[in-house]
């Protein structure tokens, strides 16, 4: 029933035993229990933390106006509401007082605002100087605006209130606290090291996802403090997220055998990479920035690699997918910024689309992995999309800044070409990597079908069958069995393993066994609530299939004790009768033998089953009689490994078949001997019936009703029978079935 998995090292997260809840079964189970207190106090938190971060925006002052870039790289008035700068409308912004007289360059650096996406060492440092200024200024509740031509302009500063904070901010946040409640709940669900590590690089991502919220608001200006961040912050939630994924593959679904020393590296490196650009001591920072999260995806693919390598797990394979497509994704992001900073007119545009584009598509894998074995399309498509979409942003941006095409133009060539990466890439990264693949209608009812009728001939074998029919659906690389049971089947270990109950029939509660299959589809895919569902429909039709072939039997049985009743009661009584008026002992001697004959015939059908040892017993009583008053002699061997119980079926058609051959060599070929050889070895029945008759020329026989029996009876057992001459005088008939004992 078990099958090894060639090249296993050490023991895998996802054994036989460990039947982990989903996210969230604990807490339903746990009733008004800590977890669920403890998620309360999560989400108020975080309920709380965003409705104070947007009232703090809300309340912020602001600058309100819409600004644009120029070729030359000026901050261009487009449009504003405020009555002191509609008549500039068209001119460039150069400074901004400092409020003692002082004229503080300005250009559009103002629009860039994450200085994680800064490629310039030079720019970032004017860039978070240029926010800081302008935030003092509206702090103070003024401030005055220099223009090219010279006009000076002193604007009062308005609270920017719950109308400028923008469209994007609101799904930006949602998705944030979604991601932190998500890891939350992971955590509550099963504290351990793996879901800790999840829960970090969610609470990381989701502050990346506020700040980029924050960063999306409308205009220039940002609240005091919050464009002064610089690269340092935002660099250490993305290299504490690489940490961390590289963690999780060192533990998760594989413990490499030296996982703790990857750890320890992979964190240390990052704490010395941090430290030293802290100190300024690498430079151009941005570009060890990149490569420090470049390089922690890479550590994280070869980590996940190589635990794929050493087993061959389905979990892993899909996460080494979706490390090979986030960091290319990575790759594909780093080049449109690193090729558009130059071009002052895009730059800003390229630093805010491919920072929400990248975090957006983090964010989505993230939020998919803890239900990647569970029906969540939505989040599936989401991925999905904002991968596609981030692919479209990046080609876009690098478009526009090498080949110079207009902004419709690089739009359209980068929308096509994302929608044919959508095209060819969304079979195959729904299906193959999150294992939708199931077989046609036809083949999976062929299959039941099959089983189903094997069950009825063979209820004893339900478990070798189901184990089977199993193995032809899912293909997995191991099948086991279990002894923790589930009360329907159950898809563990994060879509690993599908443990379905070993249940005959509807008394059968609970199950006392399991069957275990882990790796479906030979360790390409993971196991899904729908392939839990079907196991569960195909549980329930072989059930059926099982309760009826039993009613079927019972009626049988009943049937035959009535039958075996009346024959007793009324031919038995009756050939009694006669026995005794019998006119001569000849006649008398006949009756006797036919009610001995009636007597095994009762006893045969009134019982269910008949030992085999019994059976051949009788049959040696029987014959031996038969010839005796043929004055004919008998030669029985007989011989067994198991002594098994033969179903009414295979005795009547067993005895049925010697008498039959008995008679043939008796009434027909005048044989004076018989001699009758059984055995059974394994699984193989043998039964040779020999005679020393005048029969000739059996391939020549005309098959009548007694011949034609015993092809039927033969047939009906999954055997073959073959007549052939004796080597000295009369017949030999031989009776093979190969899988004799397995339909027992």
């Amino acid at each position: 029933m078990a099958a090894s998995t060639p090249g296993r090292g050490t023991d895998s997260t996802f054994g036989a035993a460990g039947l982990e809840p989903e996210p969230g079964a604990l807490l339903r189970a746990a009733g008004i229990g800590w977890r669920r207190r403890a998620l309360m106090v999560a989400a108020l938190i975080g309920c709380l933390s965003m409705f104070a971060l947007v009232r703090w925006l809300a309340a912020a002052p602001q600058l309100d106006a819409q600004w644009g870039s120029s070729a030359q790289g000026g901050l261009v008035l487009q449009n504003s509401p405020l009555p002191a700068l509609r008549s500039r409308q068209g001119h460039a912004l150069v400074a901004i007082s400092d409020g003692v007289g002082t004229a503080r360059p300005v250009d559009t650096l103002l629009l860039q605002r994450s200085p994680r996406w800064q490629v310039n060492d030079a720019a970032r440092a004017r860039q978070v100087e240029q926010h800081g200024l302008l935030a003092e200024r509206l702090a103070s509740g003024a401030v005055e605006l220099w223009f090219d031509d010279g006009i000076r302009l002193t604007v009062q500063a308005q609270p920017r209130g719950y109308g400028g904070l923008g469209l994007l901010l609101w799904p930006l946040a949602s998705l944030a606290l979604a991601l932190y409640l998500i890891g939350v709940v992971v955590v509550l669900a099963k504290a351990d090291m793996r879901n800790l590590l999840y829960l970090t690089m969610s609470v990381c991502q989701a502050a990346n996802l506020l700040l980029i919220a924050l960063e999306a608001t409308p205009g220039l200006s940002l609240p005091l403090g919050a464009g002064t961040s610089g690269l340092d912050l935002r660099l250490a939630l993305d290299a504490c997220t690489g940490a961390a994924i590289v963690h999780a593959f060192a533990i998760h679904p594989l413990r490499l055998p030296r996982a703790g020393a990857i750890a320890i590296t992979t964190w240390a490196g990052v704490v010395l990479v941090l430290m030293l650009m802290q100190g300024g001591l690498l430079s151009p920072a941005w570009w060890w920035a990149q490569g420090l999260c470049l390089g922690l995806g890479l550590a994280a693919l070869a980590v996940i690699d190589h635990s794929v390598r050493i087993e061959a797990n389905p979990h892993a394979i899909v996460m080494r997918r979706f490390c090979l497509i986030a960091l290319a994704t990575l790759v594909l992001v780093t080049a449109a910024v690193a090729t558009a900073w130059r071009l002052p007119e895009v730059a800003h545009g390229v630093a805010l689309g491919a920072s929400v584009a990248w975090y957006l598509f983090l964010a989505s894998l993230l939020l998919l992995t803890p239900f990647l074995s569970r029906s969540r399309q939505l989040l599936r498509e989401f991925a999905l999309l904002a991968g596609i979409s981030t692919v479209a942003a990046s080609v876009d941006l690098l478009f526009v800044a090498v080949f110079s095409l207009g902004p419709f133009t690089s739009l359209a060539v980068a929308v096509f070409a994302a929608l044919a990466v959508y095209t060819a890439a969304r079979q195959y990264i729904l299906n193959r990597m999150l294992g939708s693949q199931t077989l046609s209608t036809e083949r999976t009812f062929d299959l039941l079908y099959s089983a189903a009728r094997e069950v009825q001939a063979q209820p004893r074998h339900y478990p070798q069958v189901l184990g089977q029919l199993l193995r032809d659906l899912f293909e997995p690389l191991e099948l086991v069995r279990v002894q923790r049971v589930p009360a329907r089947a159950l898809v563990v270990n994060g879509g690993a393993a599908l443990v379905v109950p070993v249940r005959q029939t509807e008394a059968d509660r609970p199950a006392t066994t399991a069957l275990q299959l882990r790796f479906a589809q030979r360790g390409q895919r993971l196991f899904t609530r729908e392939d839990a569902r079907l196991a569960d429909r195909v549980l329930e039709q072989l059930r059926r299939a099982v309760t009826l072939d039993q009613a079927v039997e019972r009626g049988r049985h009943e049937e035959r004790q009535r039958i075996a009743q009346d024959l007793h009661d009324d031919i038995g009584a009756r050939l009694l009768t006669l026995m005794y008026q019998a006119p001569t002992p000849e006649i008398e001697d006949y009756i006797r033998h036919t009610l001995q004959d009636l007597k095994t015939l009762t006893r045969g059908l009134a019982a269910s089953e008949h030992p085999l040892s019994h059976a051949a017993a009788e049959w040696k009583a029987d014959l031996s009689q038969r010839l005796t008053v043929a004055q004919a002699q008998l030669g029985w061997a007989f011989s067994f490994d198991e002594d098994l119980r033969l179903s009414m079926v295979q005795w009547s058609a067993l005895t049925r078949v010697l008498r039959e051959l008995v008679s043939n060599a008796l009434y027909h070929g005048k044989a004076t001997r018989v001699d009758v050889n059984f055995q059974l070895e394994g699984a193989k029945l043998s039964l040779s019936v020999s005679d020393d008759g005048h029969g000739r020329e059996p391939q020549a026989w005309s098959h009548g009703l007694g011949l034609g029996g015993v092809r039927k009876r033969v047939k009906l057992l999954g055997g073959a029978v073959h007549w052939r001459e004796n080597d000295g005088h009369g017949i030999v008939c031989e009776v093979s079935i190969e899988a004799f004992k397995l339909q027992v």
